[in-house]
């Protein structure tokens, strides 16, 4: 059996002003439509369902704020009955060799330590499925004899921005690992190409849960130690069977912070690498979105509508708005509602220093779009000033916000469209379309969509502070009360 292990984390901080801490990278929608996470979920379940003879879950380590976004993503992939998902939950970050470990007790516990596992980030694309299963298949025979498999991507040029692993003696299906390196400095990386030894290191993994452990307990015991320990906390709580697994804070806490490459994979001699050319990119920077789209004649391309006149070389990114360049070269311009990014295609990796700024003046777009997810449907901030806020609430059909109330503010509410079910106080009433109703500051009061169609509605706030965090909740179907 091949059990699908996405690992989900990470702000993407060199894509802002798209990707954001609240909405980050594998929820970014490409040219096509879809985001990095729901592509890679339809294709873990199409190479399970090509080399695993029985159905299986697809398991997903993520944060604990990004279930619910999570969980839209994999419903939305359409998997079925066959391959339905179940989420490792993490209340904080730390790194990959904690949550590699952990699904890895899951495997086994679920389905045995000679269980396959194929670990796949959310956030790479690959464009070439028939070859990625090719080299899965590659990866998934040297795993049962054993090995720790990667996967390296054949390189095309003298990469600075990636690891390279080492290849040495052939096997059947792939080489043996040597070594594993740092990001090069471009001398090194040439002299990495010219060997044809080296490969890009892609941080997807395939190998037998038992095993994995195994090696772990060897190489890295502090680790292998606290993350047992954490794995018992975890099915000491009363929920820990169903679909949605939530690690302990506590316990998570004393895991070492570290990547499974530096516990286990660079210090095992059971690593093999399986050579791979399935296009693949890990979308780490605003570049590699740039040449996913055809360019024109003048080396310009656009995602959304944008006018070129004496312009080159200059990639366009916008969300809502026609946007013209006049007489500008070499040139990066990614508009959304609320930031505006220009950058210059050199310094692509230094967009992460905005974000850092942003975080240090205490910027709330570091952290948020003007448009936010929540468990229930998004709202939008249409406009805000001293005293007042106006946001448009969408709320998903059978979805409800939690029962609260708020110390400083009060709230009208106007249906646009829909039917809304409101507990105002000690009132429960119906709202349709062109009515309102007003909710007091310190009124309890609950949303829901009791309809079959979305909910939309303005609510205009009014009030000395309005801040996110000027919610006390009384009741929440999600949680987080």
């Amino acid at each position: 059996m091949l059990i699908p292990v996405i690992l989900s984390g990470g702000a993407g901080t060199r894509l802002w002003p798209v990707s954001r801490e609240g909405h980050p990278k594998p929820f970014m929608k490409l040219a096509d439509g879809e985001s990095l996470l729901f592509k890679t979920y339809r294709r873990a379940a199409a190479v399970a369902d090509a080399l695993s003879s029985s159905a299986g879950e697809v398991l997903t380590v993520t944060n604990r704020d990004y279930y619910f976004m999570s969980k839209d993503e994999l419903a939305a992939a359409q998997l079925g009955e066959r391959h339905p998902g179940v989420f490792l939950l993490e209340p904080v970050g730390r790194n990959t060799a904690p949550a590699v470990a952990l699904a890895a007790h899951q495997v086994a516990e679920q389905h045995g330590p000679d269980a396959l596992m194929l670990v796949l980030a959310a956030d790479h694309l690959i464009q070439d499925q028939a070859r990625f299963t090719s080299a899965v298949a590659d990866a998934a025979a040297l795993a049962q004899q054993g090995y720790l498999v990667t996967f390296g991507i054949v390189p095309t040029g003298p990469e600075t921005g990636f690891g390279y692993i080492e290849a040495g003696e052939a096997l059947v299906q792939g080489r043996k690992a040597v070594r594993f390196v740092e990001k090069p400095s471009l001398d090194k990386a040439q002299a990495y190409l010219a060997s044809g030894n080296f490969y890009w290191n892609s941080g997807m993994f395939c190998f037998q849960a038992g095993r994995l452990l195994e090696e772990m307990a060897e190489h890295a015991p502090d680790v292998a130690t606290a993350v047992q320990a954490c794995w018992q906390a975890l099915n000491a709580q009363p929920n820990a069977t169903g679909h949605m697994l939530d690690i302990p804070a506590q316990a998570f806490a004393q895991v070492p912070d570290i990547s499974i490459d530096y516990a286990v994979m660079e210090r095992s001699n059971r690593v093999a690498v399986v050579p791979s050319d399935f296009g693949w990119s890990d979308i780490g920077s605003w570049n590699a979105v740039k040449d996913l789209v055809v360019p024109d004649g003048a080396d310009n391309r656009v995602v959304g509508e944008a006018i070129f006149v004496d312009s080159r070389n200059t990639f366009v990114q916008s969300e809502d708005r026609l946007v013209a360049t006049v007489g500008v070269n070499d040139l990066m311009i990614i508009d959304t509602p609320d930031a505006l990014l220009v950058a210059h295609p050199d310094k692509a990796q230094d967009v992460k220093k905005v974000v850092a700024q942003l975080k240090t003046n205490g910027h709330e777009a570091y952290k948020l779009h003007r448009t936010v997810a929540r468990p229930w449907g998004t709202y939008t901030v249409l406009e805000e000033g001293p005293r007042f806020k106006i946001k448009r609430i969408e709320v998903k059909p059978g979805a409800s916000l939690s029962l609260q109330m708020h110390h400083h503010r009060s709230e009208h509410w106007i249906v646009v469209s829909g039917m809304a079910r409101v507990v105002n106080g000690e009132r429960e009433i119906m709202v349709g379309t062109n009515e309102s109703t007003y909710i007091p500051a310190g009124h309890k009061h609950r949303l829901e969509n009791p309809g079959v169609l979305d909910l939309v509605m303005i609510e205009v706030q009014s009030g000395e502070y309005l801040g996110e965090d000027d919610i006390v909740r009384f009741q929440d179907y999600y949680g987080r009360v």
